[in-house]
């Protein structure tokens, strides 16, 4: 009987051993496979998609701001003050729109963004009006003037906030979770205050100029979906396919409200 009980000792250890051995395997070969889909973008054959942004039509004329309600804000902003959402070009160009890679990506990895950027509050308008940032990247949120402000951002996919900055310098910090294009800024106390920004979690955005021009360098090989966004005019879309070094092309030619 103690024989049996040694051998059965020895049988259960043995079966132990092969059960440990077996599931370790499996979760080597899981993390190898883990790492194997993660992918670095190789630069020496990275490619770029460039082009313009352009409007067929008139642009309505960009409203007036009436900065009557803050004497603050009237003395701190010079000259006549106009809304911008039609930054145009002489040739129609138009600028303020967030151009990116909506799709195509795969499961490419990219380093964390370096520094910070910073939306400020100069002259009671949000300086840029649109903008790009990583998720995970500090947005510095400045006031500028001498006058409050408060910053409230109305997000879809990241957290709500409302903070009121009543001091000439102060600045806070935050920093989004989630990819969204795009979300709104506006400001409670000066109803023509409004910014948007657009988080992403690659680096492959840019903002037009008044010359349409954009750019979206350091892409991989692969067909992608480019999207262009403008606060009024909505979005345009178009598939690129670009090699290894090429240079693929994206124009969009959005319609003027009424054309």
């Amino acid at each position: 009987m103690r024989l049996r009980n040694v051998w059965m000792l020895a049988l259960g250890l043995t079966l132990s051993v092969a059960v440990t051995s077996r599931g370790g395997g499996e979760e080597d070969w899981s993390t190898s496979a883990a790492a194997a889909r993660v992918q670095r973008v190789d630069s020496a054959t990275a490619g770029s998609v460039m082009g313009m942004v352009s409007q067929d039509g008139t642009a309505p004329k960009n409203e007036p701001i009436r900065m009557n309600a803050d004497p603050v804000c009237v003395k701190q902003a010079s000259g006549t003050q106009l809304q911008e959402t039609f930054v145009m070009g002489e040739v129609n160009t138009l600028g303020n729109v967030f151009v990116y890679v909506k799709d195509g990506l795969g499961n490419y990895t990219y380093d964390a963004p370096t520094g910070s950027l910073t939306l400020d509050q100069k002259g009671c308008r949000y300086r840029p009006h649109v903008f790009g940032i990583r998720v995970g990247q500090p947005l510095d949120i400045l006031n500028s003037d001498p006058t409050l402000h408060n910053v409230h951002a109305t997000p879809a996919n990241n957290t709500e906030f409302n903070n009121g900055q009543p001091i000439q310098g102060m600045k806070m910090t935050h920093a989004f979770t989630s990819p969204e294009v795009m979300l709104p800024f506006k400001c409670d106390v000066h109803g023509w205050m409004s910014a948007y920004v657009g988080v992403l979690d690659h680096p492959y955005f840019a903002v037009t100029a008044e010359d349409g021009k954009f750019e979206l360098p350091g892409l991989p090989p692969g067909t992608y979906t480019i999207e262009a966004w403008h606060e009024r005019l909505g979005t345009l879309t178009q598939s690129v396919t670009i090699g290894a070094s090429e240079t693929g092309e994206a124009n969009f030619r959005f319609q003027a409200p009424g054309a």
